[in-house]
């Protein structure tokens, strides 16, 4: 008896012994991250601005969502990419930071569906305005999810992401095409274009606004985006507006060297528009905007900036953590 206790003893220690320590890098992740699909349209700019849904081109996109390693209702964010596609780099550094702080993420595809690479050398090939209907899809999706609470989801974006990530904010659009099932909770758009007069501009939902740009964006710049929020304080919205001295565009996408010049690259940067009946009008030549249009220039340039990324973190983690109640 005792020879045969000798032996389970020593298996067992050899079994202890042999096994992985399971921590937490290398536990399983619970729950598991998904890969949900967002049903859309292509809308064309005066099909989105007139609400002509009826004539859209239905398309299927794709979203991957990042949990928390925990399970509880989340608050979640809506994360919309630039130019570049989802591949770019902002939207995945984003994603791991909120994950931290209790956040669930859904880095949305608002490219790949459409059979887009990346628009910086031609952005004609999709609207403007189709990252807008397609993260009121991704809210309506994401308010049905079990694990998010449809109450504390907010939508974040990066360039032409941020675009869409300000003027989800408006109440016309909003009232179009907006979300059936949840309310958007925040808007907190990255370096966005602000260059366009929209038609109810200033009427926007009772939300904030964050907004966030680099001081020496030569992209998007800042003094448009300045003036729009500045017009919105005026009318006694919750809106904000941090800009970074010396920083450019992109300037929280680690791994892109300072001063970049992306030669190809079209920029908006000096045209003036405004919405017309239901079209996007050159204020120069009064006829309906194109990228073809000499207003358009090439060569942008992008660049990190530590400083400028790290004071964004701390501000984003300070909002986010009063906005969704998180300890």
């Amino acid at each position: 008896m005792g020879r045969f206790l000798a032996v389970v003893t020593s298996l067992f220690l050899v079994a202890l012994f042999a096994s992985p320590v399971l921590t937490e890098e290398t536990r399983p992740k619970f729950p598991p991250d998904e890969t949900l699909s967002v049903p859309s349209l292509t809308l064309t700019d005066e099909q989105f601005l007139r609400g002509d849904t009826a004539n859209g081109v239905p398309v299927t996109l794709t979203g991957e969502l990042r949990f928390p390693n925990w399970d509880e209702r989340l608050p979640a964010v809506v994360l919309l990419h630039g130019s570049d596609g989802a591949k770019s780099g902002s939207a995945f550094q984003w994603a791991a930071f909120l994950n931290k702080m209790g956040i669930a993420t859904l880095r949305l595809d608002s490219f790949g569906g459409r059979d887009v690479d990346r628009v910086a050398m031609d952005q004609s090939q999709l609207s403007l305005f189709a990252q807008i209907y397609d993260t009121y899809r991704a809210v309506d999706v994401l308010a049905a999810h079990p694990r998010i609470d449809p109450s504390r989801i907010a939508v974040m974006g990066f360039s032409r992401g941020g675009f869409a990530a300000l003027y989800t904010s408006m109440r016309r659009f909003q009232d179009l095409h907006g979300p059936t099932g949840a309310r958007i909770a925040a808007h907190l758009p990255f370096y966005p274009l602000c260059g366009i007069q929209f038609v109810g501009e200033l009427e926007i939902a009772d939300a904030p606004i964050r907004e966030f740009h680099g001081a020496a964006d030569d992209w998007t710049p800042a003094a448009p985006c300045r003036d729009y929020i500045a017009r919105l304080r005026a009318t006694g919205k919750d809106v904000h507006m941090t800009e970074y001295s010396g920083a450019l565009h992109s300037f929280d996408e680690r791994g892109t060297a300072p001063g970049y010049v992306i030669h190809s690259a079209q920029t908006a940067r000096k045209c003036r528009r405004r919405e017309e009946d239901g079209k996007i009008i050159n204020i120069e030549t009064g006829r309906p905007f194109t990228y073809n249009d000499a207003c358009v220039e090439l060569g942008p340039t992008v660049g990190y900036d530590k400083g400028a990324t790290e004071a964004a973190q701390a501000a984003a983690r300070e909002f986010f953590s009063g906005l969704f109640h998180l300890n």
